[in-house]
């Protein structure tokens, strides 16, 4: 008679419930995510979003927030950007750092309107530019902001908040929000999850 246990049948899989969110936001927008170890972020302007896997990540970065990053770039570029690889946004283009600076405004204003903005911060090379933002990204006026980035970011603004993608946007943050509530109340000092506001 043999003593071996019989296997066990897996019939579900645990899932961070950011990702849970933000990946049913984006099939909402008609966007496919796709992981992969060889590109950091990449839309390849037919409906699919490749995001690195969580080994080329930094530690600060999540899933959800690079889905919000791209979908504040998708905002921040307009309706016809979604047509085109990577937003339409080139490196080598004269205006690239205008129009990544506009998209950082963004992020950093609906972000924290949830009290999310540094637990959603960039990661990026321009994440000390991000830092030094006003409280309002958008309609505060520091020297540091040209009015062509203040133009952009308000256009984006009102993308977000008013067009197609506003309300379920609004969701995922307000639902992100609710999660980080509950989390921050246990959340140690070197946790991103600390870094939210209650």
């Amino acid at each position: 008679m043999s003593d071996a246990s019989p296997v066990r049948k897996i019939e579900s899989v645990y899932e961070d419930p950011l990702s849970v969110i933000w990946l049913n936001l984006a099939q909402q927008l008609g966007i496919t995510v796709h992981r992969d170890d060889q590109v950091f972020a990449a839309w390849d302007g037919n409906g699919t979003l490749t995001i690195g896997d969580d080994a080329t990540l930094d530690p600060d970065d999540s899933l959800a927030q690079m889905i919000f990053h791209e979908l504040c770039h998708a905002l921040t570029e307009g309706g016809p950007a979604l047509s085109l690889p990577d937003w339409g946004l080139e490196n080598d283009r004269p205006d690239h750092v205008v129009r990544e600076h506009a998209c950082l405004h963004l992020q950093a204003a609906l972000a924290g309107k949830y009290g999310l903005r540094e637990f959603f911060a960039t990661t990026t090379d321009f994440r000390e530019y991000y830092d030094r933002l006003p409280a309002d990204p958008i309609y505060d006026d520091p020297e540091s902001i040209s009015s062509e980035v203040e133009m952009i970011a308000r256009d984006a603004w009102r993308r977000a908040t008013e067009g197609p993608w506003a309300k379920s946007l609004a969701s995922a943050l307000q639902s992100t929000s609710e999660i980080a509530n509950i989390v921050n109340a246990f959340a140690g000092s070197q946790s991103l999850w600390s870094k939210t506001q209650r």
